[in-house]
């Protein structure tokens, strides 16, 4: 595992939610920079404000102005960021969304959990910069053998 600072970007609009995933962030071996966004359409800014673009970007599906599948589809359709990680971090779950998702471009799909000691109580492991693996509580969203 490299020394390098891991570059992440979170959308939330919920602000104990953005609270809540730093909190477990700041719990990982690991150093991280941290970049908050409130909906859509303040991700693609931060986004095209960013150089380079972030090693992870997790993305909540039900945003105001401009919702989490909107979103997707914006990053993966410009080529400044066709090869940006995402990983959908939601409340809900649905098989044929999650689907659609992963041929957006999203990588993984994350289900939040219920709480904040649930949220504690996940470990996610960061085997590479090229490659996230999420462990618990990770809906892998190519679900195609299922």
């Amino acid at each position: 595992m490299s020394n390098r600072t891991l570059n992440i970007i979170l959308a939330d609009d919920d602000e104990d939610d953005r609270f809540f995933f730093e909190e477990a962030l700041s719990e990982l071996p690991h150093e991280f920079e941290l970049a908050t966004a409130v909906d859509g359409m303040d991700l693609i800014e931060l986004l095209r404000n960013s150089n380079p673009i972030p090693d992870l970007i997790f993305l909540d599906l039900n945003m105001p102005r401009k919702n989490g599948v909107e979103t997707l589809t914006e990053i993966m359709s410009d080529p400044m960021f066709i090869n940006a990680k995402v990983v959908i971090y939601s409340t809900s779950y649905d098989l044929a969304l999650s689907k659609r998702l992963f041929e957006l471009g999203a990588r993984h799909y994350i289900q939040k959990p219920s709480s904040f000691d649930k949220l504690q109580s996940h470990r996610y492991s960061f085997s590479s910069y090229e490659e996230f693996d999420p462990i618990d509580n990770c809906i892998p969203i190519d679900v195609s053998s299922a």
